[in-house]
């Protein structure tokens, strides 16, 4: 009967350290390295758009807007997540480019929280509605 019991709590154990969590349910998403944008406010990027964020370890962030290179800081305490640009070049670029990059601009202070699902990083506003869709560079 012990021997019974101890099969029947190491198969259990074994079973439960299996399990995969999401990270959603873990107190800070990992976000350091290179993203892509896929979607801004609900709209997807153009197909050959260079347009990605890098977040720092340093709480810096830097990348491209969709037509010129934008950086600033970023602040991080569990899922909460504020993105602070500072600056960009000032390049012109083709009209398609010039307002998806006017979008990415305006959808960065709008984030408030960060939750990665399957692969996929969704900043959030306030009100839980997705500001920017990010895949991982790889």
């Amino acid at each position: 009967m012990l021997k019974q019991t101890f099969l029947l709590s190491a198969l259990l154990f074994g079973l439960t350290a299996c399990q995969s969590t999401d990270v959603t349910n873990q107190d800070t998403v990992p976000l350091q390295g290179s993203w892509h944008i896929e979607v801004v406010q609900g709209q997807p990027t153009i197909d050959y758009s260079p347009a990605q964020i890098t977040f720092d370890a340093e709480g810096k962030l830097h990348g491209n807007n969709s037509c010129n290179n934008f950086f600033g800081q970023y602040t991080q305490q569990g899922q909460e997540l504020k993105l602070m640009p500072a600056g960009s070049t000032m390049k012109a670029c083709v009209d398609a480019l010039m307002q998806q990059e006017h979008k990415v601009m305006q959808a960065m202070p709008l984030v408030a929280k960060a939750k990665l699902q399957q692969g996929r990083l969704t900043l959030l506003s306030s009100d839980d509605k997705p500001v920017l869709v990010l895949s991982q560079v790889k």
